[in-house]
């Protein structure tokens, strides 16, 4: 049997998803509001795109067990954080700090799959999130001088402790869930969190310039949309390890659009650390050459 040519070249669509991505802290810096505004429409936006994409299969949100409604509910919550306490990070740390940070996740996904789902850590893996974990300490100690960075880099951080958690939670899910009813879902529980929590502390839901709110489409569309269903479009055709990796090109788009567009230049600790972390996160990922390709 003859294998159809994708319609796309998924090389392309990853480098795509990568460029997408990349803008999402550039936007941010962009904007004035409040990160729990500006977290909040991204996810309740680029939920109503994703709910769009899934109206033939949002049917299948009702045939999961209340247990995994709960499920729902937790990934929901998790991604509430991250989006929350990222966005929140880049008023107080580097652009190269932030992302470097905040895309270490993988590395959480390992220790909590040891720690929820029993699942197993090869030497690789271990020698992994050591490395990671020493660069993740250079980026704070390079920025021991200054308070407000140190809680920029610890706001990053619980960033990625949650989007890994929101992964994990997630896992269960995917297994009975296709990939749009599951981020409508997700998307729309994150958004309306983080919108209510604005709302619990007196931050005004309305009444933003249209730069705005252009702005909180355009993380929507772009980073969200764009970005994610690129590699989500990639895992089709592509090993999942080769995806997992390539998302480490963030950071580095990420900070040459910083260094371009705002002149901000990262430290050499930040260089150092963030290479280690990257370098970590890769030795990881890597070690399961085992693992089957992604299907989205």
């Amino acid at each position: 049997m003859v294998r159809s040519e994708p319609p796309l070249n998924p090389k392309l669509a990853l480098a795509v998803g990568i460029a997408a991505v990349s803008t999402a802290s550039i936007l941010i810096r962009f904007s004035d509001s409040n990160p729990l505004i500006i977290a909040g429409y991204r996810m309740a936006f680029a939920s109503l795109l994703m709910l769009i994409l899934s109206a033939s299969s949002l049917n299948q949100i009702r045939g999961l067990s209340s247990m995994e409604r709960a499920i729902l509910l937790l990934s929901g919550e998790s991604l509430a954080v991250h989006f929350g306490t990222w966005t929140a990070s880049l008023e107080y740390t580097s652009i190269a700090a932030s992302t470097v940070i905040v895309d270490s996740s993988p590395i959480f996904v390992v220790l909590l799959s040891y720690l929820v789902l029993g699942e197993r850590v090869n030497s690789r893996e271990v020698a992994g999130i050591s490395v990671s974990f020493l660069g993740a300490s250079i980026i704070a100690m390079g920025h021991i001088d200054k308070g407000s960075n140190i809680f920029g880099d610890f706001l990053a951080l619980i960033g990625s402790i949650s989007l890994a958690a929101y992964l994990v939670a997630g896992k269960r899910l995917r297994r009975k869930l296709d990939l749009a009813p599951y981020t409508a879902s997700v998307y729309g529980i994150s958004g309306i969190s983080l919108l209510l929590t604005a709302g619990a502390f007196n931050v005004p839901l309305y009444g933003y310039p249209l730069k705005e709110w252009a702005i909180f489409l355009a993380l929507a569309f772009i980073p969200s949309g764009l970005g994610h269903n690129s590699y989500n479009y990639a895992l089709k055709y592509l090993k999942a390890s080769v995806v997992s990796v390539s998302i480490l090109g963030e950071p580095i788009g990420a900070s040459i659009l910083a260094a371009i567009l705002l002149g901000e230049l990262p430290r050499a600790t930040t260089v150092i650390g963030g290479a280690l972390v990257l370098g970590g996160i890769y030795t990881a990922v890597t070690s399961q050459r085992g693992a089957p390709d992604g299907k989205c």
